[in-house]
């Protein structure tokens, strides 16, 4: 029999497998199947939608709030959907006997191979291939190919395909199943069938066009109906091509141009070459890999693994003017409602701000978009500036759930939006660093010094000073570690307030010495007084911090007298096991903490902080951290990395490698953990390969675990791409670039200056030991 996709099969270090069906993994390998291309995604449901699958088809930046109690992305219409019987039974994989079952994603390419071998009850057996992707070379486009035999005699077969307008978004707690969307008009035109459906709330309208073809002996037939039957003779096979369009519009009652539209468009791919359409589709995963790739060489698995995670971050990287971010859980499954945290700043952008910086500017614009929606935030709290939501969607605004589930499963009130302010200051990071890594002047003129300012005037109104102590308080706040609400002076928030004051401040006197007009427009547009500017810096050194004599900081004003509990015994992970006789209502009485929060400023702020005061730290809060959400392992490796602590480094690096593809955190069937994908690249970057951003200079040091033989990757930095191939103890680099200034770098411990487009080989003089930890 021939193998009709075996060409794209070949390569095992690109290849995730299933290789039997195991019922109580299917809503897993939805979310860990996905396609998508940025623009839309879909999970890996099986063709025929089985009972228990979970559908879904999202389009980034599509919320709707009819029917929830806040704001969540739709679930649209599954095109996907390709069902068939036999003498009234479906070829199902819970319904038919199942002799041999395989998929295959091909993350290289972005393909979804399948195999199954069916036997019905009449012991007929059935041969079902099927290949499937969401286009990356035409963002609108998702395709799929069926081919089936009968093997043991002829067979008359039902086939039923079309849009599945069926479906809905999840329930929710007291939420019941909802749909967001309304049929508004379906049809058949030129062998393609029509779907519009319309949002409930924000009528955004998504057109549907699709269509196929099947060939049987050479015979290629445009089918003009979804529903319909065919006969086979034994060994015959069968192949069907379906080809399906998808596009958003805005409310604007202009349906039957953009009817007209997109069945333009529709008809040059349908009628175009099946082998063009996936040859594209190939050519344009291989450039987006030729920038992403991280070669390490002497660990297969986990190449494959953090592939695995790469391919999950490119499958949702868009650009589209800040009209969408990217949310917690990408565009594979519904978990947290598709919102929006600081997660997409601080986690995910690191990895598009190194490889696509044209990413990173889309997910700073989303945030630029809704800034008038931010100073409407701190308004409404008493503040001045802008505040920006603990979670959002589509409008900006504050759509934290009132209720939602802990981690023990017990319903809690979230109170997160009313105490997690640090996510201004995150944001404020974010664009930050964008501008030092691509000097992208323009953005800041035009989007950015905006927001410097108005997070800086948010932070100096919500301190308050304290006459008695003579320091300025952030009191009622929440850092990182969400077991401990409604606290005072948390480090992490009084530490990034600091840091967004005082930044704002000096970007405010540069572009007064560089830009006067600029300064002067932007003054008048914020009615920014220069004794305001003056003032931020006033606040800033005097925001409160404790600190012991022997250089640990306390993580809140009265954090040291909690109950003092230890993490005594771990899983097999590596991950802290909760006594049963602590109960989680408990956990706020105690110094254990849910993620890295002290610790997270000695890797955000990294220059700021001496290894002394880095090592006393890690070597405290280690032994209280609990890893309970899945930004936590990752930043605690590269702490663990920067104290030369190389096995638990290597140790935690692995729980959020391995977070979604062995479902360790026993929720990925609600999508990837956007989180997690991007922690684990920075482990690999700024943890192993030692990279970090110095006095506004990139600099290289290489710790990279002794199994681990060398690593090749690229990153963009100002503009130009670094070639780079490390090991422990050399460096190589090729800046290639069309510019004639020489780029200086740290190369280990010492600021070079390399000739741009010519490679180099830099030996560490003293070789690093590899002794004394194992794997």
């Amino acid at each position: 029999m021939k193998n009709f996709y075996s060409r794209y099969i070949d390569d095992d270090l690109w290849l995730i497998q299933e290789l039997e069906w195991a019922r109580p993994l299917q809503n897993i390998r939805e979310s860990q199947f996905a396609l998508g291309n940025g623009y839309f995604g879909t999970r890996g449901t099986l063709e025929e939608i089985t009972y228990d699958a979970i559908p879904g088809t999202y389009i980034a930046g599509v919320y709707d709030k009819m029917l929830s109690q806040v704001a969540e992305l739709v679930n649209l219409p599954n095109a996907f959907n390709f069902r068939f019987t036999v003498k009234g039974e479906k070829l199902d994989i819970m319904a038919m006997d199942v002799l041999k079952h395989k998929r295959i994603l091909n993350l290289k390419k972005g393909l979804l191979i399948r195999h199954t071998m069916y036997q019905n009850s009449r012991k007929a057996r059935f041969d079902y291939k099927s290949l499937r992707f969401v286009s990356m070379d035409n963002k609108n486009i998702g395709a799929m190919q069926i081919s089936i035999t009968p093997l043991d005699g002829p067979c008359e077969i039902e086939i039923n395909t079309g849009i599945d307008t069926s479906i809905s978004n999840a329930g929710v707690l007291t939420e019941g199943r909802k749909k967001h969307f309304r049929v508004k008009e379906l049809g058949q035109a030129q062998n393609a069938g029509y779907l519009a459906v319309e949002t409930l709330e924000k009528k955004h309208a998504i057109i549907y066009w699709s269509g196929f073809y099947y060939e049987t002996n050479g015979k290629k037939v445009f089918a003009g109906d979804n529903i319909f039957s065919l006969k086979l003779k034994k060994n015959q096979t069968i192949t069907f091509t379906k080809i399906f369009y998808i596009k958003r519009f805005p409310c604007d009652n202009n349906l039957s141009q953009h009817k007209q539209e997109t069945l333009k468009a529709f008809s040059k791919v349908f009628h175009a070459k099946f082998e063009d359409l996936i040859k594209n589709h190939i050519q344009a995963w291989k450039k987006l890999w030729k920038k992403a790739d991280i070669l390490i060489e002497g660990t297969a698995n986990l190449q494959q693994n953090l592939r695995f995670n790469i391919y999950h971050m490119l499958i949702c990287a868009h650009t589209d003017d800040g009209f969408s971010s990217i949310g917690a859980r990408t565009l594979t499954g519904e978990g947290y409602r598709g919102h929006i945290f600081w997660d997409t700043e601080i986690y995910l952008m690191p990895f598009y701000l190194f490889n696509f910086p044209e990413v990173a500017k889309n997910m700073l614009l989303y945030r630029s978009k809704r800034l008038h929606v931010a100073r409407q935030i701190a308004k409404k709290e008493g503040f001045r500036g802008a505040k920006f939501p603990w979670e959002s969607a589509d409008m900006g605004e504050e759509e934290t759930p009132e209720w939602a589930k802990d981690i023990d499963g017990s319903i809690i009130k979230i109170l997160t939006h009313k105490f997690e302010h640090h996510i201004t200051s995150d944001v404020s990071y974010a664009l930050y660093k964008y501008y030092m890594a691509t000097d992208d002047e323009k953005f800041m003129r035009d989007f950015g010094y905006e927001i410097m300012f108005e997070t800086a005037r948010f932070w100096a109104s919500r301190a308050v000073f304290n006459k008695k102590t003579k320091k300025y308080e952030l009191k009622g706040v929440m850092g990182p570690d969400e077991f401990h609400l409604n606290v005072n002076n948390n480090a992490y928030t009084n530490i990034m307030a600091k840091w967004n004051l005082i930044t704002a401040h000096r970007l405010f006197h540069k572009i007064k010495k560089d830009s006067p007009s600029l300064c002067l427009g932007l003054k008048e547009k914020l009615w920014l007084k220069e004794g305001e500017v003056k003032n931020w810096k006033k606040i800033a050194p005097l925001l409160s911090v404790n600190i012991t004599h022997d250089r640990i900081i306390e993580q809140f004003d009265g954090y040291f007298r909690l109950k003092k509990v230890l993490v005594t015994e771990t899983d097999e992970n590596g991950v802290p096991i909760i006594s049963p006789k602590l109960k989680t209502k408990h956990l706020d009485k105690t110094q254990l903490v849910k993620q890295a929060d002290t610790l997270m400023l000695m890797y955000l702020l990294s220059d700021v902080y001496s290894l002394k005061t880095k090592l006393a730290n890690y070597n405290f809060y280690i032994k209280r951290t609990l890893h309970k959400s899945s930004l936590s392992p990752s930043i605690h490796s590269i702490i663990a990395c920067i104290c030369s602590d190389l096995q638990r480094a290597y140790s935690l690096f692995n729980v959020s490698l391995r977070m979604d593809i062995s479902n360790l955190y026993n929720n990925t069937r609600e999508g990837m953990h956007g989180a997690s994908l991007g922690g684990t690249w920075q482990a690999v970057i700024f943890g192993f390969a030692g990279i970090s951003i110095a006095r506004e200079k990139l600099c290289i040091n290489p710790r990279m675990p002794r199994s681990w033989k060398k690593m090749v990757f690229s990153l963009s930095w100002k503009g130009d791409m670094l070639q780079l191939e490390l090991t422990n103890d050399t460096i190589g680099v090729k800046v290639l670039s069309h510019k004639k200034k020489k780029s200086d770098l740290g190369i280990f411990d010492k600021i070079t200056s390399l000739k741009r487009n010519k490679k180099y080989v830099f030996e560490r003089k003293r070789p690093v030991s590899i002794g004394g930890y194992h794997y």
